[in-house]
């Protein structure tokens, strides 16, 4: 007898599965931006978010880590190797960093989860400028060469990458100014200081509100979806795709990203991918996306790798072709 309830037992223990991962200490997002940026906007509204529906019963601390164009947080995420409490938030500066500068880490150091959002962009002028579409731009720019500044965000990152897409489609010739952020970026065109920039939605959205500034096109396969008015009666789906409008660009958006450190169990990875699904499906991520005018898109897994692999190669033509890539 005792021997068969031996083997019962040894059976119920060889069939149960092993506890899934949950964790059961504060997890630390990694923000790789600094405080009031767009990547720590993100990453604080997951907080927010996993916070007031109780997805996950351990506490979150954010820490920002936004040196190096976010390079410090990757840094810093990949010395924890196996460590399923370090979640880093970025966008595609993750795989791209390490192909423009000298890091300290390979993308493979980290291990990606999911993107939650893509970022879009727009060539958006002054306000008094007499310019009011893509193909006008374009010829003014083709007549004087170098003449138009186009401003953005660093140099050798997302926007710069765009101006010299864009450069490339055309046949125009720019001069690009880099600033330190998309908001100086603002700043500068509304001051009239320079032509152009390709900040993203939110970033102009304040200076659009005030006239003084305007979009010409959006580099997304489709038009934004209907919205109320931002400025003199037009709103976010009144601006045309550059498609549409003339130049060949059919898309170019920046997806916002999360990742663990390498070595991290597959069990782990599956939890936060489940809990940052369910982010995504809830209200206050709906407000979130429509505030700052990006567009929701839940990517893990395959569809999370696909989508990296092919961002990674047209970026890295691009970075070739103007002799920035590090290999």
């Amino acid at each position: 007898m005792l021997k068969q309830i031996a083997g019962m037992l040894l059976a119920m223990t060889a069939i149960t599965p092993a506890v899934a991962f949950e964790p059961t200490k504060p997890v630390e997002f990694v923000v790789t931006s600094g405080p009031g940026g767009g990547t720590d906007n993100f990453a604080r509204t997951v907080q927010s978010i996993i916070a007031k529906h109780k997805l996950m019963d351990a506490p979150v601390v954010v820490t920002n880590k936004g040196g190096g164009s976010g390079a410090e947080g990757f840094v810093y995420a990949a010395g924890y190797k196996g460590d399923p409490y370090k979640l880093t938030f970025g966008t595609n500066n993750e795989y791209l960093l390490p192909s423009v500068a000298a890091v300290p880490y390979k993308p493979e150091d980290l291990t990606p989860v999911a993107a939650l959002a893509l970022d879009e962009f727009l060539v958006w002028v002054n306000g008094k400028s007499e310019v009011n579409d893509i193909k006008t731009f374009v010829t003014a720019a083709k007549a004087e060469p170098k003449a138009i500044q186009f401003g953005g965000s660093q140099s050798k990152d997302t926007d710069q990458i765009l101006v010299s897409t864009i450069a490339e489609t055309t046949g125009a010739e720019f001069r690009y100014i880099p600033f330190k952020s998309g908001g100086e970026a603002a700043v500068q065109l509304a001051g009239g200081h320079i032509d152009a920039n390709v900040n993203n939605p939110n970033e102009n959205r304040g200076q659009w509100q005030a006239g003084m500034v305007k979009p010409l096109c959006v580099f997304r396969p489709d038009r934004f979806p209907k919205s109320e008015p931002v400025h003199d009666g037009k709103g976010w789906s009144d601006i045309p795709t550059c498609a549409e409008a003339g130049l060949a660009i059919d898309s170019y958006r920046m997806p916002r990203t999360v990742w663990l450190p390498a070595g991290v169990d597959e069990d782990a990875v599956k939890f936060y991918q489940d809990v940052l699904k369910k982010v995504s499906e809830t209200s206050e991520w709906a407000d979130y996306v429509a505030k700052t005018s990006q567009t929701s898109q839940f990517l893990a897994g395959g569809d999370f790798t696909t989508y990296q692999t092919s961002d990674r190669e047209n970026v890295r033509k691009v970075l070739k072709r103007e002799g920035w890539l590090v290999e």
